[in-house]
């Protein structure tokens, strides 16, 4: 007769452990599938017929992938020249953004000055402000600049962030004060411990900031839809809009060039990873008055 060997049974709270974890990774995964769906429909209609995006009832599927298509919106429409347009004011409005936001964060944060603390909630106060409501008083002060259709016209208006200025403030108060009294000791300026030490040890801030401006501008398609006359500034955004006409709109060949204009994003969110993972925690709302 041989004796039976029991199983050990888990203790009640290891199953209760696995089974929230496994509702917690269902619930999770049902999340992100929600929020990639929209880059799966964009990307399956770039590559079908014109006909077939609109079909009833839709199909996830295109019944004849057409690869071609994405060639075909490049050469239809000077893409090449949006491309560059978009990197201009992108580029441009992010180098600005970082410059200027660094510049008033560390005055917010580490100098001491009449009103400081009123001007920051006056400058914070900004956020508020809903951007189409500052669309016409930017476009009368560019035109009378006569800025209309230019670089400088796109640029400039969107180059001054009180969110960038807040988010670093926050990052430059959560470094300690012992190292830039250390340097003012050795005789070092402001601005020298601005650059030599408060930057770099704010990377991470920076890279998450400069994702979500290049992100935002490369994007934009109000501003740029108001001063822009023509295709010689053109960015991607009005492009797009090119592909509709009074003959019908070739919504394949949109979502072609809307996935061409996400892989500059994408590239920059892969070079900038590690920093965005630093970067995240400055969302977390760390550092004092």
């Amino acid at each position: 007769m041989t004796a039976r060997v029991r199983t050990p049974r888990k203790p009640p709270h290891q199953t209760r452990t696995l089974v929230l974890d496994t509702i917690s990774h269902a619930g999770l995964t049902l999340v992100a599938l929600l929020f990639l769906f929209p880059f799966f429909w964009m990307v399956s209609n770039a590559v079908r017929g014109n006909n077939e995006v609109l079909a009833v009832p839709p199909r996830f599927l295109p019944t004849e992938y057409q690869w071609g298509n994405f060639a075909e919106a490049w050469l239809r429409l000077p893409f090449g020249k949006f491309f560059l347009n978009s990197f201009i004011v992108a580029g441009s409005v992010t180098v600005i953004t970082i410059i200027v936001s660094s510049l008033a964060a560390y005055a917010f944060a580490r100098l001491k000055f009449p009103g400081r603390e009123s001007i920051l909630v006056a400058y914070l106060g900004t956020l508020m402000i809903p951007q189409v409501m500052l669309v016409i008083p930017l476009f009368l002060i560019v035109s009378r600049l006569g800025l209309i259709n230019t670089y400088q016209g796109m640029i400039l208006p969107m180059a001054f962030s009180s969110f960038g200025a807040f988010l670093l403030r926050q990052f430059f108060l959560s470094i300690p004060k012992e190292l830039e009294e250390a340097a003012l000791i050795d005789g070092a300026s402001r601005l020298r411990i601005l650059i030599s030490i408060i930057i770099p040890l704010s990377l991470p801030a920076i890279g998450l900031l400069s994702l979500f401006t290049f992100i935002g501008q490369w994007n934009n398609f109000l501003w740029p839809l108001i001063v822009v006359n023509g295709m010689d500034h053109a960015t991607l955004p009005l492009g797009l809009t090119m592909f509709q006409t009074q003959q019908g709109t070739s919504w394949n060949y949109i979502m072609a060039g809307a996935t061409l204009s996400m892989i500059p994003g994408i590239v920059l969110a892969i070079i900038l990873q590690q920093l965005i993972y630093k970067g995240i925690t400055v969302g977390s709302g760390f550092g004092g008055r």
